[in-house]
């Protein structure tokens, strides 16, 4: 979450007078993200979040209004959109999309251990249980094509030094990806990482930031989150896999939804690719929003060292 457009107490005022959630307390804008703009809302009636959407067209937001409506119905504790007293969902502030949510309560888990992993690990198979049933889809604008085609732009100045072991690695995904058969599917988070899930003591209480939702497979959207929440930082910036959280995660997912012998093959590629995702749009971040103030440009090394420990060289 971040501040990409300022806003007033009037401004937020202004916006307020369509919904039924009492006079504005008190307001604070949220630093430390890298695509959307967010406040925290203190109301008369609760804590709110207020999203101004800074990515994407807006044309294909009531797509997530409708996916977060079917979660919350279905009990999952995701961040639908409050209509106003006109029954509108979706609304517009200082030229953006905006949208009114519940601000769920508790804290991140930036270390997390053994019972965290296995949480995460059921909630993400229930998340993917419960879309199944939306009838919904959605391209990713993120998807294995786009990560390909700018993974290899890199190469040509940014990762000039990598090409040695990359491009042989970017081949063998793109082969890969020639012949990956249709594996189970559904709308998945797409960026399920230890800042988008809010524990209440054991429990998860929220998981949020669903803008990179889209059609995909299942097992990708596992591979995404196994690298965040299953890697500790070795000596000398190396990543070094937490044996114990991954099998916790692993195993409460297969107990809610067990993988196929294909995605189980396939596990390997799915963590490069899942890995070159998040080093490839983070480096690309890194160069958009470097001077940005009060943008958080996540570190792209990270994800570098996690795809050569998957490629099995030293990071």
């Amino acid at each position: 979450m971040s501040v990409f457009t300022a806003l007033s107490a009037n401004d937020i005022r202004r916006f307020l007078s369509a919904f039924d959630v009492g006079g504005l307390i008190d307001w604070q804008g949220v630093p430390g993200g890298s695509e959307n703009t967010n406040y925290f809302l203190n109301c008369d009636s609760g804590w709110y979040v207020l999203t101004l959407i800074e990515r994407g067209p807006p044309d294909g937001l009531p797509f997530f209004v409708e996916l977060l409506e079917h979660l919350h119905q279905c009990r999952l504790p995701v961040p639908y959109a409050i209509v106003s007293r006109d029954g509108e969902a979706l609304h517009t502030l200082k030229g953006k999309p905006a949208l009114l949510q519940p601000r769920f309560h508790g804290e991140h888990r930036m270390s997390p251990d053994v019972a965290d992993c296995r949480a995460v690990g059921t909630m993400l198979a229930r998340l993917h249980e419960a879309a199944q049933d939306t009838g919904l889809k959605r391209d990713s604008d993120r998807g294995p094509e786009w990560v390909l085609h700018h993974s290899r732009l890199l190469l040509e100045d940014t990762w000039r030094e990598e090409r040695k072991w990359l491009e042989p690695e970017l081949e063998q995904l793109q082969q890969w990806l020639s012949v990956y058969p249709a594996t189970p599917r559904t709308i998945i988070h797409g960026d399920l990482f230890r800042d988008n899930v809010l524990f209440d003591g054991t429990r998860i209480s929220g998981v949020i930031d669903f803008y990179n939702a889209a059609s995909g497979p299942m097992s990708l959207d596992l591979a995404i989150c196994h690298n965040d929440w299953c890697f500790n930082e070795g000596s000398e910036n190396s990543e070094v896999v937490d044996g114990e959280r991954a099998t916790a995660l692993m195993d409460a997912y297969r107990l809610e939804r067990p993988l196929t012998d294909r995605e189980e093959r396939d596990w390997p590629q799915l963590l490069k690719l899942a890995a070159l995702r998040f080093w490839t749009s983070r480096e690309l971040a890194r160069k958009s929003h470097a001077d940005q103030a009060g943008v958080l440009v996540k570190d792209p090394s990270r994800f570098r060292r996690i795809l050569r420990h998957h490629c099995g060289l030293p990071s």
